[in-house]
C-alpha cells in the first residue's frame, strides 16, 4: 500500500475563524475532532498542521506533539499547502488534504476516500456529497460513464449545472509527485485556491476518483457562531445515535455498566480490550495480589466471556476466582468484598433484550465505580489493539492455579439469612409463587425460601437465553402469567419476580394486583423503621416517588434525591448512613447488606415483612396511605432518535417554560434529565436512558387523572 501523509489547514483567514477552531464541540474542540478523524487514516507523525505565523493559540491548545508549519501570508488554501513543501520533500506517496473547520467529516468517509483512491490507482481523489439543497457549494459534474468531469463553482452555474445535487466537500487526496509542482505553477499566475487545483487536475486528464458520503451532516463547516451551534447539534445527535456501536464498536459505560448488542459492540475482542484496561488499572494501583472474581448470567456469550476475561487477567499475573455456572449479579457484588478482591466482574445485560450482553464492574467494596472511573476504563480499552492484549490460555491458567473455580452460593445465601428473620418466615407458612424470568435467581432464592419453609412454586425457571422472546424486565405486562395464576387459584399470599440477572424485584399482592416499586419501597422503609426499629434516612433516585419524602418526614428522617444509577444511591447511603436506598425500576438494598441492588435479598425481605407483621400487602399499603396520603405515578418510554436528544431540551428551556398542563413550574432541575417540579409534590421527568435508545417519561401527581394529564403533556412535548 502506498504511504500517505496529511496536511490539515488550521491557519484560518482571520482571527475569528481561528478562534472557532478552538471552540468546544462535544467532548473535544473543533480542531481536535478534525485531527482525531484524520489520524484514523494517517499516522500521527505523518500529519502536518498548518497554522498562522502570528497566532499561537492553536499550537498552545494542541500541544507540542503535533508537527506544525506556519503560513506567513494568508494567500489562500493552496498557499497553505505549499507551506508544507519541506515536510513533503522526498516523499513518494499520497497526501490527504483536510480543512481544520470541517470536524464533522466521519473517519469512515476519510477511510472510504483513501480506499477508493488506492483501488482505482488514482492520482487525484475528492470527497463529494449529494444534497437536496446544494446552496453555495461547487457542483461535481460527471460524464456519461459516471466519471468526474469537472467542478463548477456556484458563481458559474448555468441552468443545467444548477440542477446538479452532488457537491464538492473539500477533502482531497493527491499524488505527492503532482501536488507541490502543480501548486507552484498556479502560484506563478496568482492562483492559490485548492478548488482550482482540483479543476486543473481534472482538466489535465489526471486519473481521478471520488467517494460520495451519504451523510449530509458531514458537509457542515464552521465559519460562524451559528454554524458552530448547528455542528454541536449534529455531534450530540451522533453521540446518542442508537446505531453508534455499528459504526465504531466502541466500549461505552452507561448507568448500569457496559452494554451493547451481541456481535456489534459486544464482542470477545472488546471483552479482551476492556479486561486488559481493568487489569492495567489493577496493576497501576498495586492490587494484583488481591485478584478479581468473575461470573456471568444466562445470556449468549456470557460463559465464553467469563473464560475470555479470566485468560486476560491471568495473562497479566492477576489471580482469578470464577463463580461456576450462571450466577445472580448480587452474588458477584457480594463476592468482591467477601473474597477481598480488587474487582468483581459479571457478564450480563440485566433487563435488556436477549440480543444484548455487557459487563458490570464492581469495586473492592462491592460498589459500582463512578463515571470518572468508568470513563478511564473505556478510554483506555478503546485505544488498545490486539497486540496490546496479554492473555494466558484458560487450560494453562487452571493448571497453574492462576484461575480457580469457587462456588459461593452457600456463602451468599448464608449472608442473606443472617439479615432476614428465617425463623419468623418458618412460622408463617406462606404460599409464594416466583418468576425468575428465565434468569439466575432460582437456585439462591429457592434455597432461602426452602430454609424458610415457604410453600414456593417457580415458573419460567429453566435456562433460556432468549428469555421467552422478550426482555427479562419484571414489569406488569411481563408478569401476566403469574398474575393470572394468583387470580385464578386464590391460594397465594404473594407473587415475586426478579429480572434476568436478579438484581431487581417486582411483587404481586394476594389478589393478583401488580405492586409498583414505588409502593414496595414505601412498604419496606415503613417496615424497617417501624417494625425492625432501624433508624435512618432513605435514598431514592429522581425518578422515584416523593411519597418516600413524606414518609421520611413523618419519621423525622431525611430523604435524599440522587441521579439515576444505583452507584449514586449507595454512595449517598454511605454518606448519610441511610437505612434504605432504592429506585423505581426495581432495585433496592439496605444498610448492612451489599453496596448494590439485590433482587434475591429483596424477595426474602418482603417475605419476612409479611411473616412478622401478619398482614397482607393490601393491608400494609392502606396503613401507609393513611399516614402519608396518595400520589399516583405513571411512566412511559418512547424510542429515542438522535434528533430528540437535541430538540427535547430546547422545548423544555426553563427560560420560557412557566407551566405544565395548567400548573405553574416551581423549579427545573437538569442534573440528570429534565425534572419539572410542580405544586403538591407533583413532578414530571424526561430522561434519556443510559442503557437503551429510549426516552423515559415519569410523572407523579395527587390524583390518577392529573398524572394522566401530565403524562399526556410529556408525550405531546416529545412528539410535537
Amino acid at each position: 500500500m502506498r504511504p500517505i501523509k496529511a496536511v490539515v489547514l488550521a491557519a484560518g483567514h482571520d482571527q475569528a475563524t481561528r478562534d472557532l477552531l478552538l471552540k468546544p464541540l462535544g467532548n473535544a474542540t473543533v480542531i481536535e475532532l478534525v485531527l482525531r478523524n484524520v489520524a484514523s487514516v494517517v499516522r500521527r507523525p505523518d500529519i502536518v498542521v498548518v497554522v498562522d505565523e502570528h497566532d499561537d493559540s492553536v499550537r498552545e491548545a494542541l500541544g507540542d506533539s503535533w508537527n506544525y508549519v506556519v503560513q506567513t501570508v494568508q494567500a489562500g488554501t493552496g498557499d497553505a499547502v505549499r507551506c508544507a513543501r519541506f515536510e513533503l520533500a522526498d516523499f513518494a506517496g499520497d497526501v490527504l488534504i483536510a480543512y481544520g473547520d470541517t470536524p464533522l467529516l466521519r473517519a469512515d468517509s476519510l477511510k472510504g476516500l483513501r480506499n477508493r483512491h488506492r483501488l482505482k490507482k488514482a492520482k487525484f481523489s475528492l470527497l463529494s456529497a449529494r444534497l437536496d439543497e446544494p446552496g453555495h457549494y461547487g457542483r461535481i459534474v460527471r460524464d456519461e460513464t459516471g466519471a468526474v468531469a469537472g467542478i463548477v463553482e456556484s458563481s458559474d452555474l448555468d441552468d443545467a449545472t444548477r440542477q446538479v445535487k452532488e457537491i464538492n466537500v473539500g477533502a482531497y487526496i493527491v499524488d505527492s509527485a503532482l501536488l507541490i509542482p502543480q501548486l507552484d505553477e498556479m502560484a506563478q499566475v496568482g492562483e492559490h485556491r485548492l478548488t482550482e487545483l482540483a479543476k486543473r487536475l481534472i482538466g489535465q486528464g489526471v486519473k481521478t476518483a471520488s467517494y460520495v458520503t451519504t451523510d449530509t451532516d458531514e458537509v457542515q463547516g464552521i465559519n460562524t457562531p451559528e454554524e458552530l451551534r448547528a455542528a454541536g447539534d449534529i455531534v450530540l445527535k451522533r453521540l446518542f445515535s442508537p446505531h453508534r456501536e455499528v459504526e465504531t464498536g466502541e466500549i461505552a459505560f452507561g448507568t448500569g455498566g457496559w452494554r451493547a448488542r451481541i456481535g456489534e459492540g459486544f464482542t470477545l475482542h472488546n471483552v479482551r480490550r476492556l479486561c486488559q484496561a481493568i487489569a492495567n488499572e489493577t496493576t497501576r494501583r498495586g492490587l494484583e495480589a488481591k485478584g478479581v472474581v468473575i461470573g456471568g448470567d444466562r445470556r449468549f456469550l456470557s460463559a465464553e466471556s467469563v473464560r475470555t476475561a479470566a485468560e486476560v487477567f491471568a495473562g497479566n499475573d492477576i489471580p482469578v476466582t470464577i463463580l461456576p455456572d450462571d450466577v445472580p449479579t448480587p452474588m458477584v457484588t457480594f463476592a468482591a468484598p467477601h473474597l477481598g478482591c480488587a474487582y468483581g466482574l459479571v457478564f450480563t445485560a440485566s433487563h435488556n433484550p436477549p440480543q444484548w450482553n455487557g459487563l458490570k464492574v464492581f469495586r473492592a467494596d462491592g460498589s459500582l465505580p463512578l463515571d470518572d472511573e468508568t470513563n478511564r476504563y473505556s478510554a483506555e480499552a478503546n485505544a488498545l489493539r490486539n497486540a496490546d492484549i496479554i492473555a494466558l490460555s484458560y487450560e494453562t491458567a487452571l493448571a497453574t492455579g492462576m484461575v480457580r473455580v469457587v462456588d459461593l452460593t452457600n456463602d451468599y445465601v448464608d449472608a442473606i439469612e443472617k439479615i432476614v428473620d428465617v425463623e419468623a418466615m418458618r412460622q408463617a407458612g406462606l404460599h409464594v409463587i416466583v418468576d425468575p424470568m428465565y434468569g439466575t435467581s432460582q437456585r439462591t432464592l429457592g434455597m432461602i425460601l426452602s430454609d424458610a419453609r415457604a410453600r414456593v412454586e417457580f415458573i419460567h425457571e429453566r435456562h433460556n437465553p432468549l428469555f421467552g422472546g422478550r426482555s427479562p424486565a419484571p414489569d406488569e405486562e411481563a408478569l401476566s402469567a403469574m398474575i393470572e395464576t394468583i387470580r385464578s387459584t386464590g391460594r397465594y399470599d404473594l407473587g415475586m419476580a426478579t429480572d434476568g440477572d436478579a438484581d431487581r424485584i417486582a411483587i404481586v399482592d394476594e389478589s393478583g394486583e401488580y405492586i409498583s416499586t414505588n409502593d414496595l419501597l414505601l412498604l419496606i422503609y415503613w417496615y424497617l423503621h417501624e417494625v425492625r426499629g432501624e433508624r435512618g434516612g432513605v435514598v431514592r433516585n429522581l425518578a422515584t416517588t416523593h411519597l418516600l419524602d413524606r414518609l421520611a418526614k413523618a419519621f423525622g428522617e431525611e430523604c435524599y434525591e440522587v441521579p439515576v444509577g444505583f452507584k449514586h444511591v449507595t454512595a449517598a447511603m454511605l454518606e448519610h448512613d441511610c437505612v434504605l436506598g432504592g429506585e423505581s425500576s426495581g432495585g433496592l438494598t439496605i444498610r448492612g447488606h451489599i453496596l448494590g441492588k439485590d433482587g434475591v435479598f429483596a424477595c426474602a425481605l418482603v417475605v419476612e415483612m409479611l411473616a412478622r407483621t401478619g398482614r397482607s400487602i393490601t393491608q400494609l399499603r392502606e396503613r401507609i396511605y393513611e399516614r402519608v396520603g396518595r400520589l399516583y405515578s405513571l411512566e412511559a418510554g418512547v424510542p429515542a432518535t438522535p434528533q430528540m436528544r437535541v430538540e427535547v431540551p430546547r422545548r423544555l428551556d426553563p427560560a420560557v417554560l412557566t407551566e405544565v398542563a395548567g400548573q405553574p413550574v416551581s423549579r427545573v432541575d437538569s442534573f440528570d434529565g429534565i425534572k419539572l417540579y410542580l405544586p403538591g409534590d407533583s413532578w414530571v421527568l424526561l430522561r434519556f436512558s443510559g442503557t437503551e435508545p429510549v426516552l423515559r417519561l415519569f410523572v407523579e401527581a395527587e390524583t390518577l387523572q392529573r398524572a394522566q394529564e401530565l403524562l399526556a403533556w410529556a408525550k405531546q412535548v416529545v412528539s410535537a
